[in-house]
């Protein structure tokens, strides 16, 4: 049986222009979570990215690659930065660390960390693979 936790969070770019986001994990894909940023233009970017990543990004600085974490702190709250880049472009954004923190614990709950190879179906993986 596969689940999926979906959750809507306000993230601000560069610290002021408030950008929607739509973060979720499925038990089906427990590595992983999707997380896409709507544009001004009413479009969504999508990024998918190790739930081990975020896990780390929330207590220290995290990420080489396209999607980085860091926690940090602004005048009111703790905060954790979001950094994406790709060839199109590059973005920080800053998002309340409470709100992801408690995303990443109901994904926790989904599929306990440690424990997401017991929810990955290889086999259907290797059909997806081979049936190109």
């Amino acid at each position: 049986m596969t689940s999926e936790h979906t959750e809507q969070l306000i993230s601000l770019y560069n610290g002021s222009i408030p950008v929607r986001s739509r973060w979720t994990y499925r038990t089906a894909e427990p590595f992983t979570i999707a997380a896409a940023f709507q544009t001004d233009n009413d479009s969504w970017v999508k990024w998918v990215f190790a739930r081990d990543l975020l896990l780390a990004g929330l207590s220290s600085a995290a990420g080489e690659g396209d999607v980085r974490f860091r926690p940090g702190s602004d005048a009111s709250d703790r905060v954790l930065y979001v950094e994406i880049e790709s060839p199109d472009g590059h973005a920080m954004l800053v998002m309340s660390h409470a709100d992801v923190a408690d995303f990443a614990a109901v994904t926790a709950a989904m599929v306990p960390v440690g424990e997401e190879s017991d929810f990955f179906d290889v086999d259907a993986l290797i059909a997806e693979i081979t049936n190109v």
